[in-house]
């Protein structure tokens, strides 16, 4: 039942979750990564509160340039805005909002392999750099002894759009990759050694599906859906973990406390400490103007996320998103008191 309603979910239009453009109430763009669950939600909210949101799932680049157009109320991005990004924004002051933990998982499409294939950062960096390019490949063997590895060759798979998922990929390649740190680097887009590009989760999820050998990257909720293999990854502690929703709220954990202190929530939490922690977590947020010029829109807005925040929560489990930590919740509610607009 939660497969088919997610693939329910996966399935909506991204560009309209209204029953027609007269009757949308806010409009957004931005990630893929948090699709599923934001679809869950608008819809839920509709038939709550009457308010109708059409969100364009276009990846996070797309969502912080709508954004900065003005040309949507809200932009959802899974990274966060960096300075330069923020002082371009025509509307003023942008607030972060994390809203939910999802997790970037590294799946696969090797039938061959009869066990969970294991993975190093440091490994999964060759990988993608084009170092290593057969999954008989000597290193790759000696994390996943016991396990017959086929000559077979490798073929990345990586966005093509502008993307936060990429971000949350290459922010812990980064972190745990000299090799990948001294090349392409951490961003949500950056020049990809080698590979077949995908737009959005959906596209890269699709390629992996039908290219044997392949490997690429996506959402926990994607790889489940599509039925693809994803890999336990070695974590900062030295253990391999899978993605679980309570992986995912470990690797939160560190993260909780030092957010009562920095209001700001641009903070990764790629590769963070404890023994059962998820490596390649992270929050998702949405983008909103401090001040909009439309206060009925800002009312509605706010609404909505206070909603997210409280009642949304418990829809994240089911769709493989962990839900926030308590704390981080009490403080955003706060902060969506100070959403007012300009009028």
């Amino acid at each position: 039942m939660r497969l088919r309603t997610l693939a329910a979910l996966i399935a909506l239009p991204a560009v309209t979750l209204a029953a027609n453009a007269q009757s949308v109430d806010l409009t957004g763009a931005g990630a893929t990564f948090p699709y599923p669950i934001y679809s869950k939600w608008f819809s839920d909210y509709a038939a709550k509160a009457g308010v109708r949101i059409n969100y364009q799932s276009i990846g996070s680049g797309g969502g912080i340039r709508q954004l900065s157009e003005q040309t949507v109320d809200f932009g959802a991005s899974d990274a966060p805005m960096s300075d330069a990004e923020l002082s371009k924004a025509k509307g003023g002051k942008v607030l972060h909002f994390p809203m939910v933990l999802g997790a970037v998982v590294v799946t696969y499409n090797l039938a061959e392999a009869e066990k969970t294939i294991k993975l190093s950062g440091a490994v999964l960096g060759d990988v993608f750099l084009g170092k290593i390019t057969k999954w008989n490949d000597p290193r790759i063997a000696a994390l996943n002894v016991g396990t017959k590895l086929p000559a077979k060759d490798i073929l990345v798979v990586h966005r093509s759009d502008g993307s936060g998922t990429s971000f949350i990929f290459t922010d812990y390649l980064t972190t745990v990759s000299p090799a990948w740190a001294a090349g392409p680097g951490r961003g949500k887009e950056v020049q990809w050694p080698v590979g077949l590009g995908g737009k959005g989760n959906e596209g890269v999820a699709g390629q992996v599906r039908q290219i044997a050998g392949s490997i690429g990257y996506v959402e926990l909720a994607y790889a489940r859906q599509n039925k693809l293999s994803y890999a336990e990854l070695q974590n900062a502690s030295g253990a391999f973990v899978a993605p679980s929703i309570e992986a995912i709220t470990e690797a939160a954990a560190a993260a909780a406390k030092k957010l009562e202190k920095d209001t700001d929530y641009r903070v990764s939490i790629v590769n963070a400490p404890g023994k059962k922690a998820y490596p390649i977590s992270s929050f998702t947020w949405l983008l909103v103007y401090e001040k909009m010029s439309d206060a009925g829109k800002a009312k509605k807005l706010a609404d909505f996320i206070k909603y997210a925040l409280k009642e949304g929560q418990a829809s994240a489990p089911a769709l493989d998103y962990a839900p926030l930590p308590g704390n981080v919740v009490k403080q955003l509610e706060k902060r969506v008191a100070t959403l007012t607009s300009n009028r």
